[in-house]
Order: structure tokens, then sequence, then C-alpha cells
């Protein structure tokens, strides 16, 4: 065997060093920040309302680390673009936990999207808030919900609908996927509980992007000309909606005639059209910009001086991405650490301000407690808030309206820690805790 000289053991003892040096260096300088991951499409069909969510984390980080960012650190953004495909969803995931070693990711817009990225969350253990309304039916340690479940949005709706405006024919028109789908399932049954009969529900589905609507609006007025008030509950999500308003302008369809509610049409979505046709037609969520209130003005403000744009419109997504953020913020100041599992623990009862005046509580389910507002569209792309709860209302994991779930709750808490217990055999039926 050859024996190495004295300065070649040297050289390789000043390189092994340098190496050592250089990768402590590099881990000094990752730990320097706090990573925040940002997972929203900035293209494709749901760039039209993921963009924006995408601005708002950067404006929550900027605001943050002018603060003094957290634990004496700076936050750092980590943006992908999943361009609106599911199966991306996972990858573009398992590269910010992986590669880009986040400490947290905010992001996601519809349901297929999130539970494309469930299981990257739950194997490597990372940290999800999903900030847009969704259909339920799930709770999983690693992720925070802080859009509506259907109980904060869907069921308040048609009881509106119902009681204040005395529909009785219902047109269920949705995007094809989960959201819509379990969404449509969860009404179905509400409605038939509540003595509608099945020849007075009228169920849709189109693909997303849908852009011919001319034979679904025909088939909607002739559904709607029986003689009693009927009304479309809508969950088109998307670009789609855009042609789906001007065929119901095209075809004569008005708000006085036949009511749409919308469950994913924004002030973001109405900004891109013109809303002269729309007007009287309603939406229902957490937020509007229009509400009243000292933190909803301050963060109207904060918006405009962030995106430079006076025009720029805020939205209920952009409120739950709001309170979300600033949840997390408190629970890793709580925690003393931005780790996973910590900042979980920490999660379950900190409260914020929400945007209209009152305080969202994040519950042991991972889920909000939210106020619920009806709004009118206005000329101006705005909403007139037409009807809203006295108070928050929990956000239910399992809807109490299907026969699968009636019996299931979520907690996260010991002696339970379970998304999906069920309270009649004492047994959870999914993913449990960690020990």
């Amino acid at each position: 065997m050859k024996k190495l000289g004295l300065n070649t053991l040297t050289k390789a003892t000043k390189v092994l060093a340098m190496t050592t040096l250089a990768a402590g260096i590099s881990l000094a300088n990752a730990a320097d920040t706090i990573k925040v991951g940002v997972l929203h499409s900035l293209s494709g069909t749901m760039a039209i309302s993921e963009t924006t969510l995408k601005d708002t984390v950067l404006m929550m980080v900027e605001e943050q680390n002018k603060k003094g960012g957290l634990l004496g650190k700076q936050l750092e953004a980590v943006v992908v673009d999943p361009a609106s495909n599911w199966p991306l969803f996972a990858e573009k995931t398992r590269e910010l936990l992986e590669k880009d070693k986040v400490d947290v990711i905010f992001g996601c817009w519809t349901s297929v999207s999130r539970k494309s990225v469930l299981p990257v969350v739950e194997e490597l253990n990372g940290l999800l808030f999903y900030p847009v309304q969704y259909e339920g039916e799930e709770s999983s340690k690693n992720v925070f919900y802080t859009g509506a479940a259907p109980n904060q949005q869907a069921i308040p709706a048609v009881d509106y609908l119902m009681n204040d405006v005395g529909v009785k024919r219902w047109v269920l028109a949705g995007t094809d996927y989960v959201y819509p789908r379990t969404t449509n399932k969860i009404l179905e049954s509400y409605l038939k509980s509540k003595g509608v009969a099945a020849k007075d529900i009228m169920i849709n589905y189109t693909p997303f992007g849908h852009s011919d609507w001319q034979t679904i609006v025909s088939d909607i007025k002739k559904f709607g000309s029986a003689g009693v008030k009927t009304a479309v509950v809508s969950t088109i999500n998307g670009d789609a909606n855009v042609p789906f308003y001007k065929e119901l302008a095209n075809q004569g369809v008005s708000a006085e005639d036949i009511p749409v509610v919308a469950f994913s049409v924004g002030e973001e979505e109405l900004s891109g059209f013109d809303t002269k046709p729309l007007v009287g037609h309603l939406a229902a969520w957490n937020y509007f910009m229009s509400a009243d209130g000292k933190e909803n003005d301050a963060f109207i403000k904060q918006w405009h001086s962030f995106t430079k744009d006076d025009k720029r419109v805020t939205n209920d997504p952009m409120e739950a991405t709001y309170i979300g953020f600033n949840m997390w913020t408190k629970a890793v100041e709580k925690a003393g650490t931005a780790d996973v599992s910590k900042v979980q623990d920490a999660m379950i009862g900190i409260s914020v301000p929400n945007l209209t005046g009152g305080m969202a509580v994040m519950n042991k389910n991972h889920h909000l407690s939210k106020p619920v507002l009806i709004g009118e569209i206005q000329e101006d792309g705005q909403f007139d808030i037409v009807w809203q709860t006295d108070g928050v209302v929990p956000g239910d994991a399992w809807t109490d309206f299907l026969p699968e779930s009636k019996n299931l709750i979520s907690d996260w808490t010991a002696p339970i820690n379970c998304g999906n217990y069920n309270t009649a055999t004492k047994t959870c039926g999914g993913a449990v805790a960690a020990e």
C-alpha cells in the first residue's frame, strides 16, 4: 500500500477542514431564517383565484420581518407554482419539505389539490394552513383548516335562501371534483331532511375551465319555470365562473328570477368582468371587503400599500390566510420554536382578531370559529352584506347530515388525539397522532 507523505496528509486535512467549515456555514445560514412555503397556482385555471393568496402570504412575511421576524430570525418565503396541476401539488410539497426545508406551508385552493398534498405532509410531518372553504369530512393533525366547513357556509346559505327568500326548487351546480360533489351530497341530504322532494333538486357538474354554458343555463331556466321560487347553489370554481355568469345574462336570467348563491366567487373573481348583469346575485363567505371595522380598514390599507394599487380588492380566502398566518406566528412564539409538533400543540386555543370585528379561535378539531355572512353583488364588484350570524360558528369537521359521519368528531388533544373519533363505538377510525 502506498504511503501518503506529510504534505499530502496536510493538504487532505485542510480540504476536509474547509469542507466541514463550509458545511457549517451553510447550516448556520439555513438556521438564520424560518422558511415559509407558499404553494399556490400562479398559472392554469386556478391562477385567477390563487395568485392573490401568494401575494397575501408575501405581504404577511414582509410585515412580520418589519416587526423583527420570529424568535430573532427573519422569515424567508419560498414560492412554488403547482400550475393548477393536482399531482404537481404533491411534488412541489415534497420539494418544499425535503429540499427547501420549510417550517410551514400556506397553500392550496381546491380540495383535490389539498387531497394530493395531504399524504406528503403527513409522511414528512409538514404543517399546512389551508385557507379556502371546503367540503369537510377530513381532519389531519398536519393541517389547520382556516376556511369554512359546510356548516359555516353551505348550510347557512341554504337556510337563508329557504327562510328569507322562499326558495323551494334547487339547482346544485358545481365543478366536477371532490369539493362540489361532497358538498352537494351533504346539501342534498340536508334539503331532503327539510322536506324537499327529489324532483325539486337538480344537480349538474362541469369540468375545470368549462366555457360552453348555453345548454346548462337553458336547462336551469327550464327547471326554474315550474312556478315556484328556484335558486342555484354554485360550487363552480376558477375561471369557469366568468362564462357561466355571462351566459346567465345572455339568456336573461336575473337575480330576481333565479338567484345564484356562490361559494367560490368573491371580490377577486368579480374584478375580472362586467358585474352589472350580476347585480343581486349572492355569495356566502365569512368575510367581505365591505365589512365595517378598524381591523378590516387597516388590512385593506396594508394590502393597497403592499401592492401599490388602490384598486386591488380583498376577499375571504385572504382573510383566512391572514388569520392562519397570525395564528401560526403566535403559536411559534408560544412554543419558542418553529418545530412542527410543538407548534401543532401550541395552536389549539390560539385566538386572533378576524377582519369583521370579532375573534377567530382555533379549536381542537383544527377548524376555526367564524361568522357567516351573505353578500349581494353590487355594480362596483363589491358585496352588500344582507345577512350574518349573531356570533361565530365553530367549524364542524364531520357533517351531521351524512349517516357515515354523524357520529364522528375530531379532537387533536389528549386523550382522544384523533381526526375521526366515533362517539358511538369509542374508537378512532383514522390517523392517530404519533406517540
